[in-house]
């Protein structure tokens, strides 16, 4: 499995979490995935 698709998928758990401010950063470390992902990781 790439870097990038594992920051992605443990971004996507953190936005899921019924706990409040997870909201922002799961999309935040989702988004970090994907510039991974675009950059080559």
């Amino acid at each position: 499995m790439r870097t990038s698709t594992i920051i992605i998928l443990v971004g996507a758990v953190i936005f899921v979490l019924p706990i409040p401010g997870t909201f922002i950063l799961g999309a935040l470390v989702v988004l970090a995935g994907l510039a991974a992902r675009l950059f080559g990781l």
